[in-house]
């Protein structure tokens, strides 16, 4: 992938593109990168979360595509931003990458989050069965050195196909688990204060309170946004209302969930979890989950495809494409993003 344009692009509308070297390579496909290049020069910042270098690129830039770790666009970056009318996210969240005073100003922000949506909710649904088949704990067991017939035992499983699965969140990812979950024959139960009762017939489940969907779910899987409202929404009294044997998936954000409550009940045998996003990232080496035969970890990578990271590059890019040809973006948000907090 070039770094920069031809020389004679130097006519053409400038876009700051703060996207690591890595990353670039997993966004653009060459395809992708030639497109921007052929409609707008480039100036690629290899340092992305460099605060002045941003701030020295943006003077002239109509456009900003922004990665995980950019520097948030404040009042100070905007005052060298003298043309800047686009910001493009190649991930979900905006809120740690622009502020009000973006809004104010009447620039357009963008996200690329619908690209997310399938690969974690694969993942998701590979957590499910992982954990209603005990997989997690033979795994464990046969690699810690267990004889075959200790490894064997476990908890009773059972087949999704007629199990009660309770998913918190509607959300673009929870509605893509549970088309996949509905496929394999489960009953899914959904608490979200923000879904209709058409939207639940729609979706073919159905709606019912937090405190109930836990109580009689045998697989809890949560997708709801990270929100000052969502804080902790599952701590130990919610947690303790699950059934022995139940287990928690968790792809959203550890945000969600009290991280200590939950490693009392995995401790304790009672709940099984997958999990996917942590309070303290990296892992710490010598954290309790790390040792438990009843929890399935994975380092935030649930949306770590190689199909996803170019559907969020071409996403980007496509949104920049469309405003440079002054058709609207298909995927704009507003300041109501910013009470999203990760």
């Amino acid at each position: 992938m070039p770094g920069s344009p031809d020389p004679g692009a130097a006519r053409l509308p400038r876009v700051v593109v703060a996207v690591p070297p890595h990353l670039r390579e997993q966004f653009f496909t060459p395809a992708v990168w030639q497109s921007l290049c052929t409609e707008a020069q480039p100036t690629v910042l290899d340092e992305h979360t460099d605060r002045d270098a941003l701030g020295a690129a943006l003077p002239g830039a109509r456009a900003l595509i922004t990665s995980w770790g950019a520097p948030r666009v404040d009042a100070g970056l905007l005052a060298s931003a003298d043309r800047l009318e686009l910001v493009a996210h190649t991930g979900s969240a905006v809120a740690p990458y622009v502020t009000e005073e973006v809004f104010r100003r009447g620039i357009l922000v963008t996200q690329a989050g619908d690209e997310m949506a399938r690969p974690v909710a694969e993942v998701a649904l590979a957590f499910t069965l992982s954990l209603l088949h005990r997989v997690q704990r033979f795994d464990h067991a046969l690699r810690g050195g267990a004889t075959w017939e200790a490894a064997g035992q476990a908890p009773p499983r059972h087949e999704i196909h007629g199990s009660d699965i309770g998913v918190i969140g509607a959300s673009r990812t929870g509605r893509a688990y549970i088309a996949l979950v509905r496929a394999m024959g489960a009953r899914v139960g959904v608490a979200d204060p923000y879904l209709s009762e058409a939207d639940a017939r729609e979706l073919g489940v159905e709606r019912v309170p937090l405190d109930v969907l836990l109580s009689r779910s045998r697989i809890v899987a949560v997708h709801a946004p990270a929100t000052a409202e969502t804080r902790r929404m599952l701590g130990a009294r919610e947690l303790a209302l699950m059934p022995d044997g139940a287990g928690l998936v968790n792809t959203a954000r550890s945000w969600l969930v009290d991280e200590g409550a939950l490693l009392a009940q995995v401790s304790a045998g009672r709940l099984d979890a997958a999990i996917d996003v942590f309070d303290t990232e990296p892992l710490p080496v010598r954290h309790p989950f790390r040792k438990l035969p009843n929890v399935l970890l994975t380092p935030h990578q649930a949306a770590g495809t190689a199909e996803c990271r170019q559907r969020l590059g071409a996403s980007a890019v496509e949104e920049v494409l469309r405003f440079l040809r002054g058709d609207p973006p298909l995927h704009f948000v507003g300041t109501d993003a910013l009470a999203r907090v990760l």
